[in-house]
């Protein structure tokens, strides 16, 4: 192969792999489909907050987990019938199925009746989850 090919099929490579993590970055906090599923108020050990309740799923290694627990507590704390719940799935590996839950952190905006109305991968983006919380 020749040199300026090789170069070629190399700068080709790069360029796939920046578009696709920028992809991956925009796409990341933002609020997605919930689909049909329901919360239980079980698997949370505490009850479902008056207008909504933001279901943060978590692990013990998750290095993003921390500052989810931060802007979620904070954000359940300025609002009235909002409760923040977080869910550790090292020690409930069940509810990942249950919840499709494929990477941590993971948040569930539940509404009063247990609907999920929202869901978020990573770090949710703040007016999104204004949005969501409107929404329920």
């Amino acid at each position: 192969m020749s040199p300026v090919l090789a170069l070629a099929v190399v700068a080709v490579l790069l360029g796939a792999a920046v578009v696709a993590g920028a992809v991956l970055r925009h796409r990341e906090g933002a609020q997605r489909r919930a689909g049909v599923v329901r919360f239980d108020p079980a698997d949370a050990g505490a009850p479902l907050g008056q207008r909504a309740t933001l279901v943060q799923f978590s692990t013990e290694l998750c290095a993003k987990c921390p500052q989810v627990r931060r802007l979620l507590g904070s954000y359940a704390a300025e609002q009235d019938g909002l409760r923040h719940v977080e869910i550790d799935l090292t020690t409930r590996p069940d509810l990942a199925s249950r919840y499709r839950v494929l990477q941590t952190p993971t948040t569930l905006v539940v509404d009063g009746s247990g609907e999920v109305v929202a869901r978020f991968h990573g770090v949710p983006q703040r007016h999104a989850l204004t949005d969501a919380v409107a929404a329920a």
